[in-house]
């Protein structure tokens, strides 16, 4: 990867290592600078009884996993659910990060996600960022339709070790969503890898391209 200066954008706490956690490990190993940007840590969606800001502390031990540094990441408090309501101030701060950081890769979800919170970021974020190469994640629970046209190499260690990050997430792995398991995250970089020729892999969707 020619990119040096990279920044995710998440709609909420875990997206970032379901999306590209296998790229962010390979970034920081290879000495790229990293910045994640969570735009929600789902306070409302909590199991009951739990403390409010549980996920943004699974936030925080996911993301010193991927080795990270506390100084790359932005956490914003936009309720879940509702980023279509505040639309033009998640532009705002999307510009006010890309003049900050100067990103000249950015990652987000797919423009064919199709939770509503993850359409705001997607759509708003490329229109911050047009002067960075700009990728679509995978999340296939939630894409319609994916086209696989951008592909990381990944050695065996980043895919373990975002599966090391997913299990910081402990509140998600109780609700049995079946993708935060093992099986699936090691599955579908096999199946990307296989795609390539390789033993594991991540996709995204080439959303822009800057040379």
């Amino acid at each position: 990867m020619t990119f040096e200066k990279i920044l995710v954008l998440a709609p909420h706490t875990d997206d970032a290592e379901l999306g590209c956690g296998g790229l962010i490990a390979r970034s920081i190993e290879e000495g790229r600078q990293v910045f994640v940007a969570t735009f929600s840590t789902a306070e409302e969606s909590v199991p009951e009884g739990a403390p409010r800001d549980l996920l943004k502390h699974e936030f925080f031990r996911a993301i010193s996993v991927l080795e990270v540094p506390n100084d790359n990441l932005f956490l914003f408090q936009y309720p879940v659910r509702r980023f279509s309501s505040f639309r033009q101030d998640i532009l705002e701060d999307l510009v006010k990060l890309r003049k900050k950081i100067q990103p000249n890769l950015v990652l987000l979800p797919s423009a064919h996600d199709l939770h509503q919170d993850h359409q705001v970021l997607s759509q708003e974020g490329l229109r911050a960022c047009k002067d960075a190469s700009v990728w679509g994640y995978e999340m296939p629970w939630n894409n319609v339709s994916f086209h696989a046209q951008a592909f990381v190499t990944l050695e065996e260690r980043f895919v373990r070790r975002k599966w090391e990050a997913l299990q910081a997430y402990q509140s998600q792995i109780e609700l049995g969503r079946p993708y935060f398991t093992e099986e699936f995250i090691t599955g579908l970089a096999k199946l990307r890898g296989t795609q390539i020729k390789t033993e594991w892999a991540e996709a995204f969707e080439v959303l822009r391209v800057i040379v």
